[in-house]
């Protein structure tokens, strides 16, 4: 389920953030969630195994803006919107209900006003479906140099492991969430037009990502979760938050 919330500035017409500002949304989120959830999110979360899922996802923030890059800031002007998806009913019923409630909320050193709180949900009904992205798709593996260091390998969407390691995310979160194995079947994602990167930075650590649209088939309810909670690593720092199209 996809809320998408519209706030407007409260002290201001504008929004200023930092241009990484993935981890504000990301605590702002943890902020608005009753407290004994965001506590099992943050502690413990769906386990599977030696791995852990949020089963959350969310948008980058969209809106008119300009970047100040020397300043390393980004100022929307006027209202800004934000998605925010997940698989977990409680989640999301969490968060609309906070949303609802709240007169304001805040955003990183902004007041913000919630205009709008829209619900959509996507309901996957065949193994194709076409997205597009709202957040970049993350995925990658750890390798190891000569020398013995490890490094992080970031996929892109013409190599055969980018289907590969969303398909093993999707399977380890459907057994995380359900308890039960996966559905068989491959996941195959190929983009439609040129993907674009997108290098972002979280917390001081260096993520790279692909946003465009892509086309992706498999079984149906690996498809829906990825809908729902999110394609590739990452989701619960903003990352592989997908619409159907």
């Amino acid at each position: 389920m996809k809320e998408i919330i519209t706030f407007n500035p409260i002290e201001s017409d504008k929004v200023v953030l930092p241009i990484q500002y993935n981890h504000m949304v990301q605590a702002m989120i943890y902020r608005l969630l009753d407290e004994e959830l965001a506590d099992f999110l943050h502690e413990e979360g769906f386990q599977n195994k030696n791995r852990t899922f949020k089963m959350f996802t969310f948008s980058r923030i969209n809106g008119r803006y300009i970047l100040k890059k020397d300043d390393g800031l980004i100022i929307f002007d006027g209202p800004i919107k934000l998605t925010v998806s997940s698989h977990f009913d409680d989640f999301s019923n969490s968060i609309g209900n906070s949303f609802l409630k709240r007169q304001r909320v805040q955003l990183g050193n902004n007041y913000l006003e919630v205009k709008q709180l829209a619900v959509e949900k996507e309901n996957v009904n065949s193994e194709e479906i076409k997205v597009r992205t709202l957040s970049p798709i993350s995925t990658y593996s750890t390798l190891y140099r000569k020398d013995g260091k490890k490094f992080t390998y970031y996929f892109n969407p013409m190599e055969e492991e980018f289907s590969e390691t969303i398909e093993n995310n999707l399977k380890n979160k459907y057994r995380a969430f359900y308890s039960e194995e996966a559905p068989e079947g491959e996941i195959n994602i190929k983009s439609i037009g040129e993907p674009r990167l997108a290098v972002v930075k979280y917390k001081g650590f260096v993520i790279k990502g692909y946003t465009g649209k892509f086309s992706i088939t498999g079984p149906i309810p690996l498809l829906q979760l990825g809908i729902d909670t999110g394609l590739g690593s990452k989701n619960s720092q903003g990352f592989g938050c997908v619409k159907l199209i």
